[in-house]
């Protein structure tokens, strides 16, 4: 399941976060950084999903 997930992340950041740890401060700091820059979206959720 991480490997779709991970997947989902690179295409959609923030929801590759939501599938992981629903909406609270990663979702939102996802969907600040992913606006900001696309790669640094895809880095952290990636870092998110591969944490847990």
């Amino acid at each position: 399941m991480d490997v779709l997930r991970i997947l989902i992340a690179i295409l959609l950041p923030p929801l590759g976060v939501f599938l992981q740890v629903g909406i609270g401060l990663h979702f939102w700091l996802n969907i600040l950084l992913t606006l900001l820059g696309y790669i640094p979206g895809i880095i952290h959720a990636v870092w998110v999903i591969m944490r847990k």
